[in-house]
């Protein structure tokens, strides 16, 4: 059985005419059905054939992935935990921002090879990557949700921030960008979508960057490649130096600047010396800096702790005095483990990544 929305447009087209003998112009009509309007069962498509609906329930499935557990914060933030098809558990988050605009934040991988020692995700290892339907299925599970709700908010953008690394799985990241992107689908536009990475892919960074269906952003934590080796062990095996120049070739669209991530780890990278140094690398690149404040575990085995608010407003006014942009984004979601960094999907108390403000 073919998994229908695992196919992109063209693969669809493929599959319609060489498989069930189907014209071109099928594929545009249940592409729309799959991915504009949402559907589960191929005999809602009713502008299509009773005897290509029996086919299509012959040789393909429509699986969307299970929602196990919705956890709702009390600043809005809702996180879903989910099913695949094979049993295997991720983790996906929606983001209240102003005037009822919605971030979600999308896992691509179950679990994480990375092993950052102040993620929740990079203790659960890695079990596998996440396929397009995968990936999608969240946008999907998403969409339904927030069409049930009174408000009726707008799931605005796309981060992909949540369980695992976006360029240890960049042929699938790559499908459903352009799928994403689809006119006739569900119709983000580039500049709606963020992929975020800890740079550890040279082809893939330029990959991505070439392709032009996302934003960068980039996961930094780090000003030195002595600390991030010591917090990000796997991430630091690509120099930061060399890392860095990478960056200064990526392409860029007009006005667009990398966004480096950086949590603020009380005591551990927040000092003014630690502001410093992130100013000379940063400023080699065409950046903007989100800072965001750990969120501590709650588990006393937790090294880390969240920096003090005079340490963090102190950090923050050096990097603007030094002209580079710097804004402290708040995170939501921590009560129910949904904010940055404290993503860990298990049936008993899930929690992959990132919830900030937009």
């Amino acid at each position: 059985m073919v998994d229908i929305l695992n196919l992109t447009f063209e693969e669809l087209e493929t599959f319609l005419v060489e498989k069930l003998g189907e014209k071109k112009f099928r594929a545009r009509q249940i592409w729309q059905w799959l991915w504009n309007k949402y559907v589960r069962d191929f005999d809602q498509m009713t502008n299509v054939s009773k005897q290509t609906r029996a086919q299509l329930k012959e040789h393909a499935r429509i699986f969307w992935p299970e929602v196990v557990t919705t956890s709702k914060s009390q600043d809005g933030t809702t996180k879903f935990l989910l099913r695949l098809a094979d049993g295997a558990l991720v983790e996906t988050v929606l983001i209240p921002g102003s005037q009822g605009r919605i971030t979600q934040c999308l896992s691509c991988q179950v679990g994480c090879a990375m092993g950052c020692t102040f993620c929740a995700t990079g203790t659960l290892g890695f079990e596998r990557n996440m396929t397009m339907s995968e990936i999608l299925g969240q946008v999907l599970v998403a969409r339904e949700y927030l069409n049930d709700v009174a408000e009726r908010p707008i799931l605005r953008n796309l981060v992909f921030m949540g369980m695992g690394e976006p360029l240890l799985n960049l042929d699938e990241i790559m499908r459903s960008l352009h799928t994403l992107n689809s006119e006739l689908g569900l119709q983000f536009s580039p500049r709606r979508i963020t992929v975020s990475t800890c740079g550890v892919n040279p082809e893939g960074l330029r990959r991505l960057g070439e392709s032009g269906l996302a934003y960068l952003a980039v996961s930094l934590h780090a000003p030195t490649q002595e600390l991030r080796r010591t917090i990000m062990p796997k991430a630091a095996r690509w120099e930061l130096n060399d890392f860095i120049e990478a960056l200064q070739s990526y392409p860029l669209k007009t006005r667009e600047r990398i966004t480096f991530e950086y949590l603020l780890l009380g005591g551990v990278n927040d000092s003014l010396e630690h502001a410093k140094q992130l100013v000379r690398l940063v400023s080699r690149t065409k950046a903007k800096l989100n800072l965001i404040v750990y969120n501590p575990s709650g588990d006393e085995a937790d090294p880390y702790a969240a920096p003090t608010e005079e340490r963090i407003l102190a950090f923050e006014q050096y990097l603007w005095s030094k002209h580079v942009t710097a804004i402290i984004r708040k995170s939501k979601g921590a009560d129910i483990k949904a904010a940055c960094g404290q993503l860990k999907a298990a049936e008993t108390g899930a929690t992959p990544c990132c919830a900030q403000n937009d």
